[in-house]
Order: structure tokens, then sequence, then C-alpha cells
């Protein structure tokens, strides 16, 4: 058991089946451990969280939390579950390692674009399926065009992130255990697939 301290992990969620949820704060897997709605957990680490001294007994009440736990029936309502992880820049440029899908250079941040392959202009969407992370240089020599009508060769396809792939996509801080479990559910062509 670990006692920790001012930085707190996200714990991962999954159903009873073991498919993966969604991130809460360890306040909010206190809670599911409190009403009784682990079924089960899972993982190399827990975390302690002390409350108050009880007055009849002296003792302190504490909460052991696992790193990942499996929440019991109804408590993982559909509005929580997106079918389609939402699209922003961010989980975009994760998607794509950071790299230009024209040039195959990895860029920072700030010199990553969002490239649409049908551009908006000509009738695309703003949809995973459309989208390629593109440095400013290549966007900008791409301009309005398709990649074939800029004469310009896409060095990877697009692809819609499964849900393990949109969880590992927006957590920074995943303790290797959570990765070792989300990692068995990423499907075979993410570019995040490990090993």
């Amino acid at each position: 058991m670990t006692v920790i301290s001012a930085s707190h992990p996200l714990i991962l969620t999954l159903d009873m089946h073991g498919v993966p949820h969604r991130w809460v704060t360890w306040q909010h897997a206190c809670f599911y451990y409190a009403k009784n709605l682990v079924a089960w957990a899972a993982g190399d680490h827990s975390f302690t969280f002390h409350g108050g001294m009880n007055r009849m007994t002296g003792e302190r009440s504490f909460i052991t939390v696992d790193s990942i736990i499996a929440i019991k029936g109804k408590a993982l309502t559909p509005r929580h579950t997106p079918s389609v992880p939402p699209l922003n820049n961010r989980e975009l440029f994760h998607r794509d390692r950071h790299m230009c899908a024209y040039c195959g250079h990895d860029y920072s941040f700030l010199r990553l674009t969002r490239d649409h392959i049908l551009p908006v202009s000509q009738g695309g969407r703003d949809l995973w399926m459309n989208v390629v992370t593109a440095c400013r240089h290549c966007n900008q020599k791409k301009s309005g065009r398709t990649p074939e009508q800029a004469g310009m060769e896409l060095l990877y396809a697009p692809y819609v992130p499964n849900k393990a792939e949109f969880l590992i996509l927006c957590n920074r801080n995943i303790l290797a255990d959570q990765m070792d479990f989300l990692a068995q559910h990423v499907s075979a062509h993410s570019r995040l697939k490990i090993g």
C-alpha cells in the first residue's frame, strides 16, 4: 500500500466485463468504494486516503483505492461514454505521434496544425477520418487542395481512436499498470500500439 501525497493519479474505471470506461479522480473512486459499487479491482498500485477520527473508538478512518477498478451495474451511465472520442488538436497530434503526415518529421505542438484531407472548402468535414497532423509548412504548401491535387502523398492513414486509445491520449500521467491494461485494448492498427 502506498500513502500518496499532493499529486494524486487518476483512477482507471472499467465496466464489470473489464472494458475501459473513463478516468476518475481519487475522490470519485472513494465514492465508488464507500457506496460498495466496486465489483473488482486490478493493477499493481493502491492508495490509502485517511479521513477523520472516530469519536467512539479513537481510530482514524481510511479508504484504500486501487489504480484500476471495475464498477458495478448502472454506475457507468451511457452519457459518460461517447462512441467516438472528441476530436481536438491535442489528441489528434498524440494519435499521429506529432509526425507530419506529409514530410514525416516530428514537431512540437506549436509547429503542428490540423490538416483536412478533403479540405473544408471542398466539402470536407472535421472528423477523425478526414484529418491528419501536418507541420505548418506542409499545410501551407497543400493549401485548400486534396493531397492528390497538391501532389503530396499521405505517409499514414487517419483512423478513429478506440476507447482505450482515447484514454491513453487524454491522460498525461498514466501509471505503468494502467498503461499495460489499456495497451491490451488498443487496436492493432493504432500508432500507439505498444511493443
